[in-house]
């Protein structure tokens, strides 16, 4: 099996994304960071789940993100667009559930569903791709990098991240499937990826901007 790992965006970043790789540092610079990691192994354990071989790609990326604080940051992104969805929604007359004077029927309206769906992977797709961080994961110091070579994904790697996430979340599981989602990073090792993160082969990392 090859030891180099896959295409996440499926081309080379440019040489002026300030978000790719960076080279490591020259033997004998005094970084910290020259010193091998204890056992030859990654300091993130393990090697390369997708290439198979004992490289390292997060070698020359930023620490990867707290799971505690993306969890934060998806709460803000997921509050703000849900405020714009019942905003819409209100305003064309398309309402979560109706209510009669006898009982109060909760059905989710096909309406309703199809518009988070696409307000949430617009909202992620555009944002990710312009710059790696949604408005949550800004605020919060993280964004989004391809896991081969650190830099922001490209639009069709960003829009197969949101979908995994977002499709079931607006038509069927809502918050279990975004729990489970985004809970799985809480669990992975040693990338720490949601199972969005994975379908895109993505990784969040700690924004140094």
């Amino acid at each position: 099996m090859s030891s180099e790992p896959p295409p996440g965006s499926g081309q080379q970043p440019p040489d002026d994304d300030p978000f790719r790789k960076q080279p490591p540092p020259a033997e004998g610079s005094g970084s910290p960071y020259s010193t091998p990691p204890p056992y030859g192994g990654s300091p993130y354990g393990g090697g390369d789940p997708y290439g198979g071989g004992p490289a390292d790609p997060l070698a020359g990326m930023p620490p990867l993100a707290p799971s505690g604080r993306r969890t934060l940051a998806r709460i803000i992104d997921m509050i703000m667009v849900a405020v714009v969805v019942w905003l819409i929604t209100w305003g064309f007359g398309v309402s979560e559930f109706d209510v009669d004077s006898d009982d109060m029927q909760y059905g989710k309206s096909l309406a309703q569903s199809a518009l988070a769906a696409v307000l949430y992977i617009a909202y992620d797709t555009i944002l990710i791709t312009r710059s790696g961080q949604t408005l949550g994961k800004k605020w919060l110091g993280m964004r989004v990098a391809n896991l081969d070579n650190g830099s922001t994904p490209s639009a069709q790697t960003t829009l197969i991240r949101s979908a995994v996430l977002w499709i079931p979340f607006a038509f069927c599981c809502a918050c279990i499937w975004t729990a489970i989602s985004g809970g799985w990073s809480y669990f992975d090792k040693p990338y720490k990826q949601g199972l969005h993160d994975k379908a895109a082969k993505t990784v969040v990392v700690v924004s140094t901007t």
